[in-house]
């Protein structure tokens, strides 16, 4: 036990308590006796105090040139990288995550900050010929304004990162409102914006419960972007506040991923990404493989290479060196986890192994579910459809691969994708034929390079893509310039021509 961090709302520069004094807790999910922080329960008026902060530092520092905006991100990238292994503890700690997965996250954030920096001497527009004599036309690119940014509690550090970098570096100021479960490495997060010297008000956190603080930043009138990250419930209603009040939005959500396994695949290679798609992170990323589409061909002897490599995994805290997966996030997570195992057993599938709340031991202190894996499994059952966000996959036996594409795309969602396979013309297929954003060829569903689009189709997304040159046409507004040096007057979009 250690004694619980204090965090503190960040705006205009200043650590500030809510202005209601109200307060709130993070705790340890391998072990809920531990208190992690203490944090601010914000209301509308830290809200309104960021958003005024926020607005009005964005007036200077949208004329701060790109590429010296991008040199504050290369200097949070190098502290980033000083604290690296602090905030990978942190991690450990307040979210769960093993320590290795956790410096990944950190790492991501490292990387997220150079490619970022870089961009600030691109930001590339585009010069055209005009259709007329004697006139210039060009487009370039413009910051929208004040960016609210809410992220969720499982990649506490690289979501924030992927927002934030690239909004800062095209012009805009940020209000960071992170999850509840996450508030300490928020906080580590942004003293470290401040450490790489950003003036006041450039970045901003609020802290608070996502109906409170979440729905005042949606629904605030000087709020001009929302990037949101969580589920498709709630992104829906995200979306549907930014659309009456005209706001940009991008909505990164929910994802059903499945990965095929052929009868020509190298089962071991399958093996190794089944794994580690479905129970990394204990099964809570949007990424993570909760569908396997095996072959019948191979369905027997895949599913007992599975069962006996998912017997072996040790769960446990994320410190722990041993630990293969780590916890739940909290109370209400593992229980809408076990909830989706007894709608399994009500809709007919079959637990292979795991299937409960692990309670042995020191497990019984946090919030463990046992990894699970469920057979006899149709498509449309609500475990074959259904975000369930644990440790649990499912198994469908396809007789085709044309089938097994059928099949993979029958949900709502539209996120990662995996094939495993030898046939380079299933292959192609695949990748033409799934419908996603994302498609592993022989690899998990699992796993993202920052210099590449992420995101998805159906109800994953509303179109926009994070991380690459595209998170640059989220947090950017296209200008179109002509510049007429013919010393009179040409008329476009009237017929001149004889």
């Amino acid at each position: 036990m250690t004694t619980p961090l204090t965090c503190r709302n960040y705006i205009d520069g200043q650590w500030l308590t809510a202005t209601a004094g109200a307060t709130l807790d993070s705790c340890n999910p391998a072990n809920k006796r531990e208190v992690i922080a203490t944090f601010p329960r914000s209301a509308a008026a830290d809200v309104e105090a960021a958003v005024v902060a926020a607005r009005q530092a964005y007036q200077s520092w949208r004329l701060v040139p790109a590429p010296a905006r991008a040199e504050y991100i290369f200097k949070v990238g190098e502290v980033l990288s000083k604290y690296k292994e602090e905030l990978a503890q942190l991690i450990c700690r307040e979210m769960g995550k093993p320590l290795a997965e956790a410096r990944g996250d950190v790492q991501e954030g490292i990387d997220c900050a150079f490619y970022s920096a870089a961009e600030g001497r691109r930001l590339f527009g585009q010069t055209t010929p005009s259709e007329m004599p004697n006139k210039f036309a060009m487009t370039v690119r413009m910051p929208i304004g004040v960016c609210a940014l809410i992220t969720p509690w499982n990649f506490p550090v690289a979501i924030p990162c992927w927002k934030a970098m690239p909004a800062l570096v095209c012009g805009n100021t940020v209000i960071l409102k992170p999850a509840e479960d996450t508030p300490a490495c928020a906080t580590k997060l942004v003293e470290i914006f401040v450490e790489a010297g950003l003036p006041p008000g450039v970045i901003n956190l609020v802290h608070g419960v996502g109906e409170e603080v979440g729905k005042a930043l949606v629904s605030h009138p000087d709020i001009d972007l929302v990037s949101f990250t969580g589920s498709s419930e709630t992104g829906a209603e995200v979306g549907s506040i930014c659309g009456r009040t005209h706001k940009r939005v991008c909505l990164e959500m929910g994802g059903k991923n499945a990965q095929i396994v052929m009868e020509d695949a190298d089962l071991e290679l399958a093996l190794d990404g089944a794994v580690w798609g479905a129970f990394g992170t204990a099964g809570q990323r949007c990424t993570a493989t909760s569908r396997l589409i095996l072959h019948r061909d191979i369905k027997e002897k895949f599913t007992t290479m599975l069962k006996e490599r998912t017997s072996k995994l040790r769960l446990g805290a994320g410190s722990d060196p041993n630990t293969e997966i780590g916890p739940i996030i909290n109370e209400r997570q593992l229980q809408r986890v076990s909830k989706y195992l007894d709608i399994a057993y009500a809709e007919g599938a079959k637990i292979l192994i795991g299937g409960e709340i692990a309670t042995e031991g020191e497990l019984q202190q946090g919030y463990f579910f046992q990894p699970t894996i469920l057979d006899k499994v149709t498509p449309q059952m609500r475990v074959a459809q259904e975000e369930i966000f644990g440790p649990v996959v499912v198994l469908i036996e396809v007789n085709s691969f044309e089938e097994a594409i059928a099949i993979l795309n029958t949900t709502k969602y539209g996120l990662s994708s995996s094939i495993y396979t030898r046939d380079i013309n299933r292959a192609f297929t695949a990748m033409r034929d799934i419908e996603a954003g994302i498609t592993y060829i022989n690899g998990p569903t699992i796993g993202a390079e920052v210099h590449l689009p992420f995101g998805g189709v159906k109800q994953t997304g509303n179109g926009h893509r994070e991380a690459g040159t595209t998170a640059l046409d989220i947090f950017t507004e296209w200008k179109t310039v002509y510049v007429d040096f013919s010393g009179s007057l040409q008329r476009a979009q009237i017929d001149n021509r004889e």
